[in-house]
């Protein structure tokens, strides 16, 4: 437990980031699941449109540094990749 000011403050501080951040990664995977169940569902430019609009929501949270950088290069790879496959097939 925090005893002194400043550490109380920062475990105000802590929470409340804690919070947000959870918030951010939780939207993130949002719309990460939305394009997946749209690749899922066969339709090639709607996966497109859904990844055209997860893909800043992904680069803002790892801009913030919510999740690591190449997780999300990893994430926009495959998904891209996956559309790639579906608008071929």
């Amino acid at each position: 437990m925090a005893n002194t000011p400043q550490a109380k403050k920062r475990a105000r501080q802590n929470d409340q980031a804690r919070a947000h951040n959870a918030s951010l990664r939780s939207m993130a995977r949002t719309y990460l699941k939305k394009v997946v169940s749209a690749i899922a569902t066969g339709d090639a430019l709607a996966a497109k449109a859904a990844y055209d609009v997860a893909i800043p929501v992904i680069d803002r949270i790892a801009d913030k540094g919510i999740i690591h950088k190449n997780k999300a290069a990893r994430h926009k790879s495959r998904l891209n990749a996956q559309i790639k496959a579906l608008a071929t097939a």
